[in-house]
């Protein structure tokens, strides 16, 4: 099941974001709960953030931001993460499958996407639910701590 988030969220999302695992797939460079907070209330107040559930326990996480007047067909997804405990549980295919089932109710007829070139478990689970490769961005994203560039593959899905 997937539904918006509410305040109560915060720790779950927060770790999300800051996971090790996950970290340097996602927009935000690691921080403190303090500075991150901002970040958050900005997503709720946006109310463009989403929780994906299994079992009515928290295991994902992704943004789905609708574009306007020509492209309002449109939607970018991003800040797509499974929990890594949840890892290996073919969750991350499911929750896909449901935003794709949103994305429909909500008439929208293409789902956007960037993925680090060098997540290809995610490009997998990508292509498995039907999104295409479209083209890359080189060196688009910078992580800081790192100072390391990474390529990112442009996908879309098209209802």
């Amino acid at each position: 099941m997937i539904r918006k988030i509410t305040e109560e969220d915060f720790d779950f999302i927060y770790d999300l974001y800051m996971h090790p695992g996950v970290n340097k797939y996602l927009l935000y460079e690691p921080m403190p709960a303090t500075e991150f907070k901002a970040i958050f209330t900005d997503l709720l107040n946006n109310d463009i953030i989403y929780i994906f559930e299994d079992k009515g326990i928290s295991a994902g996480m992704f943004k789905l931001i609708p574009l306007t007047y020509r492209s309002s067909h449109v939607a970018y997804l991003g800040g797509l993460a499974i929990h890594p405990s949840f890892s290996g549980q073919g969750l991350g295919f499911i929750m896909l499958k449901e935003i794709l089932a949103y994305a429909k109710e909500l008439g929208l007829l293409r789902i956007e996407l960037s993925v680090a070139a060098v997540n290809e478990k995610a490009i997998r689970v990508y292509e498995k639910a039907g999104f295409e490769k479209e083209g890359v961005l080189r060196k688009y994203t910078h992580l800081k701590k790192e100072n390391v560039f990474l390529d990112e593959i442009m996908m879309s899905w098209l209802a």
